[in-house]
């Protein structure tokens, strides 16, 4: 009896240790799944995590590309902007000037119109002082001399204002000032020279008002 107690006991140990064995087996199984599980995660995690990254910084770099782009344009937009302020700057500049030059020459010949109408009495006054009046009686004489005296005063006053007659015998033929009527022909004389004035040309300062009428040399 004693030995089949013994041999039951020990059976029963047996047993319990495979029992303690398969449960010891099935913890570290279990545990090793969970690992795996953990570590599965973790991988997926930080693909997920690598995957944001990537996106973020793709991101960055379309924003700063959308950014210089952005400051290139306002750059340019600029720039054409200070173009046109110079060119509206440079129009105003020259739109004075030509208002002054403008304004310069109305003051400037403001008289010509009425120098142009008192001319012609200059013109007559000419013709009656080119009388001999030796010839004449001393009261024709007396008329003569106050017709010069007249002819003086009027010549003052268009010399006062800046008209002057335009000097041409014995120079060469110039048909900015002068307009050549008839020829002569005078051997002791040059070519295109103008030998006689017809009739005086005036000058306003610089500008021809009435041009010489003249006779110029024609060999």
């Amino acid at each position: 009896m004693e030995k089949e107690e013994v041999v039951e006991q020990l059976e029963s140990e047996s047993n319990d240790s495979s029992l303690e064995k398969e449960k010891d087996d099935s913890k570290e199984q279990s545990h090793c799944q969970v690992s795996e599980k953990k570590a599965s995660t973790n991988s997926k995690d930080e693909c997920c995590c690598q995957g944001k990254k990537g996106k973020c910084h793709q991101g960055k770099k379309d924003k700063e590309h959308q950014l210089k782009e952005e400051i290139k344009r306002l750059e340019d937009f600029n720039q054409q902007l200070v173009e046109k302020v110079k060119l509206a700057q440079a129009e105003l500049i020259n739109y004075r000037h030509r208002k002054d030059e403008e304004t310069n020459s109305l003051l400037k010949y403001a008289n010509q119109d009425l120098i142009m109408e008192l001319i012609p009495i200059v013109d007559n006054f000419e013709r009656a002082i080119q009388l001999d009046d030796n010839d004449l009686t001393d009261e024709l004489s007396q008329f003569l001399a106050g017709f010069k005296m007249m002819y003086a005063t009027l010549t003052d006053v268009l010399k006062k204002f800046g008209v002057s007659e335009i000097d041409c015998v014995g120079k060469v033929f110039n048909p900015s000032e002068e307009q050549a009527l008839m020829t002569d022909c005078i051997p002791e004389m040059d070519d295109d020279v103008v030998t006689e004035v017809l009739l005086k040309g005036y000058k306003l300062k610089d500008r021809v008002i009435r041009p010489a009428s003249v006779k110029v040399n024609q060999k």
